[in-house]
């Protein structure tokens, strides 16, 4: 019950994390193109490399930090289900070259992102 309960609360964090990113990039570049979907998970792609790496390797962490952390907030905080729609959304408005754009963008990012933050991890 403890692990159900942290990744409630951790999936509760997420959530709002991601909603108040997702407002201040839309605040500061438009909302013409899914910017904030893209930052959530960029972000959260590298948070996951990086502190996957840091805790398992360096940190001894029980199963409730690890369902905090890894599925409750950084599993809300990231928005594949978003970015799917939105890009679905873009092709159904007739703008396919931006949906294209959104899913290279958003595929090589974020797997270069969880890349980094492992490689980052991994040096400290």
């Amino acid at each position: 019950m403890t692990q159900v309960l942290a990744i409630a609360t951790g999936g509760a964090i997420g959530a709002l994390l991601r909603y108040w990113t997702s407002l201040a990039v839309h605040s500061r570049l438009g909302a013409g193109f899914p910017y904030g979907t893209l930052t959530v998970n960029v972000i959260g792609s590298l948070l996951m490399g990086f502190l996957f790496i840091w805790f398992t390797d360096r940190l001894a962490m029980g199963p409730a930090v690890r369902g905090f952390l890894f599925i409750g907030v950084l599993g809300a905080f990231t928005t594949f289900s978003t970015f799917s729609l939105e890009t679905l959304n873009l092709i159904e408005s007739g703008q396919p070259g931006k949906a294209v754009l959104n899913v290279a963008i958003s595929v090589i990012a974020c797997v270069t992102a969880a890349g980094l933050g492992v490689l980052a991890a991994r040096q400290l």
